[in-house]
């Protein structure tokens, strides 16, 4: 039992011993002990004092000599006012510490064939244009939802709903028929999602051209905007592919070959992936079903253009479009006929559905529309709402092709990570296949790492100089330190926790640093429940600094006692245990040495 439990438990019984009341749990509120007091955990006295009739202070003094009595994890006591601080005794710092030490899954739940199904989407890319910045946080953040998810003993399905079809990707293939002559990715020497990304861009140049020209002939913008031939070539094409054109068809299946194996190198190098993969192609017809069988059932109304609705101006919202009145489906109907074919696929007990922060206003009529067709998870779904990332000189326009590669800037970690190293002096007695490979752990690391210990509500600013720091709340300050205790444990050849009476007293950093690692277990719990991979990273940074404090204050292995020395090696190995399966929670690697 932890420490906690037991102490949570043993109030409890004090208070039925003592005033002859029976309390539940969370009346007796447990805290760490504030530095400035003595004392590892700290009891709030002032719930039980109206039934002791004593002041706080008395009160205290009663559950203190209790405790003391009782309980054996704890030594000795103090009262400041209404606060009961007690210390826990080294025999039960020590049992802490081998529990720990006995455990290889420490701080996670077992998965078994019964637990719930979560489903977690995530990365949602279109197939006009490579992966930029925003993808690589939504990727980052989607991933480590999933790692945490099944760390609180959750079944997970990692997916991605494609967006394969529409507008923007006639643009791509009509801009290619133009100009591309043929060219192709082997032709080019490009990556497959970066050529047609090009020719995205291109047919946005070209199409801004035929408006100017337009505007400078007297039509209006908007109606330019609408005329330009160039736009009316795109919406004819893609009639074309809903007619299921042979032609327009086969263009549509080569080029989109060409960007998922681009995506696919993408994935690779970012360290994600997905258990099932889903396509817009394939699932908008199911959502205009859906929304059919809605409209038998009286759910939905037609308008008399023939569009389909949804009223939820009783749920305080508007009116939905759900098909236009030429039949055509919009993204609603394509997220309602995926839905119905993972239904279909899976048992889903929970659905998160990982987006940024714009779609809000979506996924709450979504929630409404889902629950109303039947789906048992409808109203319960999870939007993960996350904000923008932006870089110091400003926003990201793929259009206009001023986005931030999602390939370019993984080089550019890697890269950075490369020379940092270089100058700082820790590649000196390693191959080049060995510096290569820690320059990836590395630099792939800082990029995780600064993007996932964000709040990820919140808009951020991505700043590669500052991520790369072997100091400070980065990733590699916490790989760096991993691989040091790897280094220490390596020296120190075998390790035993011995546990006698002859050890007389742990250091106040020692306790320190197993109290924190006693916490990893509530963060994880915690991060699950907030859906937060911020709190495990900023776990992880704590537990760094600790111990880092404790390095730098005590000697491991030229400590002369062999208990101690052998008691902070232990110490030492579990922390780096636990930094290995947090980091990991965050698809973080952390190498053996830097």
């Amino acid at each position: 039992m932890k420490i906690e439990q037991q102490i949570m438990a043993a109030a409890q019984a004090a208070v039925k011993a003592l005033y002859g009341q029976d309390v539940p749990e969370k009346m007796v509120q447990l805290q760490k002990t504030r530095s400035e007091f003595e004392g590892n955990l700290t009891l709030v006295v002032f719930p039980f004092v109206k039934m002791a009739r004593k002041s706080p202070e008395q009160t205290g003094q009663e559950l203190g000599d209790y405790l003391v009595q009782n309980c054996p994890a704890i030594s000795k006591y103090n009262v400041v006012k209404g606060f009961l601080n007690l210390s826990i005794g080294d025999e039960a710092w020590l049992q802490l510490l081998a529990d720990i030490d006995a455990d290889p899954h420490y701080g996670e739940q077992p998965v078994h064939e019964g637990s719930p199904l979560v489903m977690i989407e995530y990365s949602s890319p279109n197939t006009n244009k490579p992966l930029h910045l925003g993808h690589v946080r939504n990727n980052l953040l989607g991933w480590s939802l999933a790692q945490i998810m099944q760390a609180n003993g959750n079944r997970v399905v990692k997916t991605n709903i494609v967006n394969d079809r529409g507008i923007h990707i006639c643009k791509s293939m009509l801009a290619w028929l133009k100009w591309g002559n043929g060219e192709t990715p082997e032709s080019s020497g490009k990556k497959g999602d970066h050529l047609i990304g090009d020719y995205y861009v291109a047919f946005d140049k070209h199409y801004r051209e035929e408006i100017k020209n337009l505007v400078a002939q007297g039509m209006d913008e908007e109606q330019a905007k609408q005329e330009a031939p160039l736009i009316k070539e795109a919406h004819q094409m893609l009639v074309k592919w809903e007619q299921g054109d042979p032609e327009v068809r086969a263009l549509w299946e080569k080029m989109n070959s060409w960007v998922y194996a681009g995506f696919d190198e993408t994935y690779q190098k970012l360290g994600v992936s997905f258990d099932k993969i889903y396509y817009e192609s394939q699932t908008y017809l199911k959502g205009k079903a859906k929304v059919e069988e809605g409209l038998s059932k009286g759910l939905f109304e037609r308008h008399d253009d023939g569009s389909v609705w949804a009223d939820l101006t009783n749920e305080g919202l508007d009116q939905k479009l759900l098909l236009r009145s030429d039949g055509t489906s919009v993204y609603m109907t394509q997220d309602i006929g995926t839905a119905e074919m993972r239904f279909q696929d899976y048992p889903i007990d929970k659905m998160i559905y990982v987006v940024g922060n714009e779609q809000n206003y979506h996924f709450q009529v979504l929630s409404i529309l889902l629950d109303r067709l039947g789906f048992k998870w409808g109203k319960e779904l999870v939007h993960f709402s996350y904000g923008m990332v932006e870089l110091p000189n400003g926003k990201m326009k793929s259009r206009e092709g001023t986005v931030v590669d999602a390939d370019d800037l993984m080089a550019l970690m890697v890269e950075d990570a490369y020379k940092t190293s270089m100058e700082l002096g820790k590649f000196d007695d390693m191959t080049e296949e060995e510096r290569q490979e820690i320059a990836r752990i590395v630099g792939m690391g800082a990029l995780k790492y600064f993007i996932l210990k964000v709040d990820a509500r919140k808009n951020m600013l991505f700043n590669p100089e500052e991520s790369i720091d072997f100091n400070g709340n980065t990733g590699p300050f916490i790989q760096y330190t991993h691989a040091r205790i790897r280094s220490i444990l390596r020296k120190a050849g075998q390790i035993s926790l011995s546990r006698t009476t002859s050890l007389t007293s742990l250091a106040s950093k020692e306790i320190e640093l197993i109290q924190k690692m006693s916490e990893y277990g509530a963060a994880v719990e915690q991060a699950g429940n907030d859906y937060s991979p911020s709190g495990i990273a900023n776990y992880c940074y704590e537990l760094t600094k600790v111990f880092n404090q404790f390095y730098h204050d005590y000697s491991i292995l030229n400590e002369e006692d062999e208990q101690k020395r052998q008691t902070r090696l232990v110490i030492a190995r579990n922390v780096a245990k636990i930094l290995k399966s947090g980091m990991a929670l965050l698809g973080i690697e952390v190498p053996e040495r830097m």
